[in-house]
């Protein structure tokens, strides 16, 4: 989504014609955002507001990969949850009880207030044999003022804590990835992974056998991708130039 769809809060020019195209067309497809912040509602009304039609379904967020995986693991368990909206609603939808009591999983998603006693809470559960969870391993996120710790950063610090690491569910494991494409039913020989990240998107995009094509509308610029011992199948500018391959 950011990096491909939008930037900084701003449509990234092509991309409300290449959704509509995919709409048109009827071909199955997922948005991924390893943001566990919002729900796909109100991702779908952030992404309206620039000029993007997208419906919910076709949202697939690291929270909502992340209450699919923990219900595949342990049906109806519990968790304590440090993180937003976006990951109590995907949780809570999957049959999950939130809980200080005791909890099968410590899950750690995105927020923008980090709370000092909700972390010490969890080194404590974690301690105490709670399994640790996160749901993206990004270390930072933007911001209109700059980078903001993420939940890669805060997971590092519980991990220093307890000397536990946690299972990213988020890109780049392909958990995702797979998730999304039996979501959509569709297969890996026959799908294309498009992102602007070298270490999430087409990392998870190779280690699910899909197509990649990297857009240099976001983070990762041609030059960087030298310094990866991956490449992607195709380096585009941006999404504008895939709406001719849609006919």
């Amino acid at each position: 989504m950011d990096g491909v769809l939008i930037h900084e809060g701003v449509m990234i020019p092509g991309a409300d014609e290449f959704i509509r195209k995919l709409r048109d067309n009827g071909a199955p497809f997922l948005v991924l955002t390893n943001n566990s912040i919002y729900t796909p509602r109100d991702l779908r009304a952030r992404l309206l507001a620039t000029g993007i039609d997208l419906p919910e379904e076709n949202i697939w967020t690291s929270a909502l990969a992340t209450a699919k995986f923990l219900d595949s693991q342990r049906p109806g368990g519990s968790a304590y949850v440090i993180g937003e909206a976006g990951l109590t609603t995907a949780l809570h939808e999957a049959g999950y009880t939130l809980s200080e009591a005791d909890p099968d999983y410590v899950v750690l998603g995105e927020t923008r207030t980090y709370s000092f006693e909700a972390i010490t809470r969890a080194i404590r559960l974690i301690d105490n044999g709670a399994r640790f969870i996160a749901t993206n391993p990004d270390a930072t996120g933007p911001s209109l003022e700059g980078a903001l710790p993420a939940c890669g950063s805060v997971a590092a610090l519980i991990t220093r804590a307890t000397g536990i690491e946690p299972y990213f569910v988020g890109k780049p494991n392909p958990v995702m990835m797979r998730e999304g494409l039996n979501k959509i039913k569709a297969h890996s020989e026959s799908s294309a992974m498009i992102g602007d990240r070298m270490d999430t998107d087409v990392k998870c995009g190779i280690e699910a056998g899909l197509e990649t094509i990297l857009v240099t509308t976001g983070i990762t610029q041609p030059a960087d991708v030298e310094r990866f011992p991956y490449r992607p199948s195709r380096i585009v500018k941006s999404i504008a130039e895939l709406i001719p391959e849609l006919g």
